[in-house]
């Protein structure tokens, strides 16, 4: 994942709301004209990016649930996450 990706995502989480989401949400429409091989190269990405703190405030809930990966959105500030953006 280039770190224009990565800009481009913390700037559609900066006007999300805190709680969990899938990453197919953050893409939005743009999500459903990726092939499969594509869409799973982008989330083990996502996943590593998240996992390296490339994402602050971003989780990895280690759960799959309706339509993938869950995360959670968590911005600095709320319940008492140190990190964020």
């Amino acid at each position: 994942m280039t770190q224009l990706d990565i800009d481009a995502l913390k700037s559609t989480l900066k006007d999300r709301a805190p709680g969990p989401f899938h990453l197919a949400e953050l893409y939005g429409a743009d999500w459903d004209q990726f092939y499969i091989g594509d869409k799973v190269k982008i989330g083990h990405a996502f996943l590593n990016a998240v996992r390296a703190g490339k994402l602050p405030g971003v989780i990895d809930t280690g759960t799959k649930k309706g339509g993938g990966r869950l995360y959670l959105w968590k911005p600095k500030g709320l319940y008492g996450n140190p990190g964020g953006l």
